[in-house]
C-alpha cells in the first residue's frame, strides 16, 4: 500500500479485465510461496504465522524444511504443491462435495485428508482411521481439478505445475481409505508475484423472502419489481440516482438453469433473492425499509424476511496484477532474530515454454440410440477465481473419454451456460476454453466472466459457481452406443 501511487502512475492494469489501477484501491496483498515458511522453520520455529500465501504453501514449506529440495528441483517442487493443492480444502478431498454424494458415510464426522509424503516427492492420500466419508479415484481427482485454469501451467510462486499427466492409483488393501497420486512435473515459475487486491465500489443490500402457494413464482416476481418501483419513485423525490444494478432471483423456479430447466409449471414455494447496487448508501437503506411491507401490501404467501432486515454493506471488488518478486522483501522473525529474504530471479531460459495440446485424432466412434446424462459417465466440480467459473470434468472410465471429448466441445459448453456468461453477446465472444487432463482421463473448461463479478461484488446467489458442475450433470450425449457395456467389455480384455 505505500507504493500506491507509484503503482497507479505505471499503467498497471487487471490481469483478466484489462482494467485500470482504480483509484479507491483498499487493500493489496502479494501471494507469497513457501520459501520464507521453510526459512522459519529452520531457524527454529515452531509455528510459522503468515500474511497472505498461496494455499499449497503451507504444505510445501515444511516438506521444503524437512527434505531439504534444492529451489530449482521443480519436479519435485511441484510434487509438494500438488500435495498442498488436495488437501487445501480439507474434506474436499475426502467425500466432501463429492458428485456421488449419496455414496460417501460418516458426514457427521468426516475425516480430513493426510498426505503421507516421501523425499522423492512421491505421496499417498489418505485420513485417519474409523473416520467418515472416502478417498477413492473419484473424490480425489475432483479435488485436482478444483480452482485451476490450464493445467499444464498451474502458476505458483515456487514453481510452474504441470498437472495434465497426473495419476491417481487407489491403493490394494486400504481401498476407499487411500490412492497414491504420481506424475506431477514441474518448470522454473516466473519473476512476479500475484496480486490480490481490492477496491471500494459502492454498497450492496440483499433480501431474502419465502414466498408461498399457487403461482409463488410470478407472485415473487411481480413483488421484487413492485418494490424496486416504489423505492425508485422514492430516489427521484429525493434526489437520488437509479441503482447501478439490482438482480431478481427466484430460487425453486430453476431460473439458474435458464433454457435447459426442466420445470414446465409454477412452483408454489419459492424463495425471493433480491439484490441490489448502488453508489449511495442512503438509497439502499430505502430498499431495506421497503422490503418488508410487501408482506401486508403486495402478494399473498409472503412468509417472513430471512434475517430480518436485509443490511447494507460495501461492496470491495477484486483486482488481480502481477509485481516482480525482486522489488518485494519479505521480512521473517523468530524470537530476538530477525532477517530480509529476496526471491531470487529466474533467467528466462529456463522458463519453459509450456506447448499446446495436440488432441491426436482417434478411430471414428461408433453411433447409437442411447442418450446419457454427463453424471451417468462424468465426475464434475466446480469453483470460482474471480469472475471466472472453472468445471472439471473427469470422466468414470477411460472408454468415455473420447465421447465426451466429442460432445463437450468449447461451443456446446458455452451455449448450455451462454445465460450466465455476460459478454456484449456471448453467442459471438469465446467465453468457454477447454483443457484435457488426460493422466486422469478429465477435461477442464474455464469460463470467462460467468459469476456477475465474482465473490461479493456480484448479485447472485451463487457468486462462486459452487453449482455449476451439478447444472452440467444433466447435459446429455446422445446418439451413442451403450457406453456402460462396452466399458465393462473392454475391462474385462480379451
Amino acid at each position: 500500500m505505500p507504493v500506491k501511487g507509484e503503482l497507479a502512475s505505471q499503467g498497471i492494469t487487471e490481469m483478466k479485465s484489462g482494467q485500470p489501477f482504480p483509484k479507491a484501491m483498499h487493500s493489496m496483498n502479494a501471494y507469497l510461496g513457501a520459501g520464507p515458511i521453510a526459512r522459519a522453520l529452520s531457524i527454529g520455529a515452531d509455528v510459522v504465522v503468515t500474511g497472505r500465501c498461496v494455499d499449497s504453501a503451507v504444505v510445501l514449506g515444511p516438506l521444503l524444511h524437512e527434505f531439504g529440495w534444492s529451489t530449482s528441483d521443480y519436479d519435485r517442487l511441484a510434487a509438494g504443491s500438488l500435495a498442498g493443492h488436495l488437501v487445501e480444502c480439507g474434506a474436499q478431498a475426502t467425500g466432501g462435495i463429492f458428485t456421488d454424494w449419496h455414496m460417501v458415510p460418516g458426514w457427521d464426522n468426516i475425516g480430513f485428508p493426510i498426505v503421507e509424503c516421501s523425499s522423492d516427492g512421491s505421496f499417498i492420500l489418505t485420513k485417519p482411521p474409523k473416520t467418515g466419508g472416502l478417498v477413492t479415484f473419484g473424490t480425489v481427482a475432483e479435488q485436482l481439478v478444483y480452482e485451476i485454469g490450464d493445467p499444464r501451467k498451474y502458476m505458483l510462486p515456487d514453481v510452474t505445475c504441470d498437472f495434465s499427466q497426473v495419476q491417481i492409483e487407489e491403493i490394494k488393501g486400504r481401498e476407499k481409505e487411500a490412492v497414491l497420486v504420481k506424475g506431477v512435473k514441474g518448470s522454473a515459475p516466473s519473476n512476479d508475484y500475484k496480486v490480490s487486491a481490492t477496491y471500494a465500489d459502492g454498497y450492496r443490500v440483499t433480501a431474502v423472502c419465502p414466498i408461498g402457494g399457487p403461482w409463488a413464482s410470478e407472485k415473487a416476481h411481480r413483488t421484487a419489481k413492485a418494490i424496486l418501483k416504489r423505492t425508485q419513485n422514492m430516489f427521484k423525490q429525493l434526489g437520488i440516482a437509479d441503482y447501478t444494478d439490482t438482480l431478481i432471483q427466484v430460487v425453486g423456479s430453476e431460473q439458474t438453469y435458464g433454457p435447459n430447466a426442466y420445470m414446465d409449471n409454477n412452483p408454489r414455494e419459492v424463495m425471493l433473492w433480491l439484490a441490489a447496487h448502488h453508489s449511495d448508501k442512503r438509497a439502499l437503506e430505502i430498499l431495506s425499509r421497503e422490503v418488508a411491507p410487501a408482506g401486508t401490501g403486495m402478494a399473498p404467501g409472503f412468509m417472513t424476511l430471512v434475517g430480518g432486515r436485509p443490511r447494507v454493506s460495501p461492496v470491495l471488488k477484486l483486482f488481480s496484477f502481477l509485481y516482480p518478486k525482486d522489488k518485494l522483501q519479505v521480512k521473517v522473525h523468530c524470537d530476538e532474530h530477525e532477517e530480509t529474504i529476496t526471491s531470487p530471479v529466474v533467467p528466462e531460459s529456463t522458463q519453459d515454454e509450456v506447448q499446446e495440446s495436440v488432441t491426436e485424432e482417434g478411430p471414428q466412434l461408433g453411433t447409437g440410440t442411447h442418450t446419457f446424462s454427463l453424471g451417468d459417465l462424468a465426475y464434475t466440480r466446480s469453483g470460482d477465481k474471480g469472475n471466472t467459473c472453472n468445471i472439471g470434468v473427469v470422466a468414470r472410465h477411460p472408454f468415455y473419454v473420447p465421447y465426451l471429448r466429442q460432445a463437450l466441445t468449447e461451443e456446446a459448453v458455452q451455449q448450455y451456460f451462454d445465460h450466465l456468461i455476460d459478454a456484449p453477446d456471448s453467442r459471438e465472444t469465446k467465453s468457454v476454453t477447454r483443457y484435457e487432463l488426460p493422466g486422469v482421463y478429465g477435461f477442464n473448461f474455464v469460463l470467462d466472466n460467468a459469476l456477475g463479478g465474482g465473490g461479493i461484488a456480484s448479485l447472485r446467489c451463487d457468486a462462486q459457481g459452487k453449482a455449476y458442475g451439478q447444472m452440467f450433470l444433466d447435459f446429455k450425449i446422445e446418439n451413442v452406443p451403450d457406453l456402460p457395456t462396452l466399458a465393462k467389455k473392454e475391462s474385462s480384455g480379451p
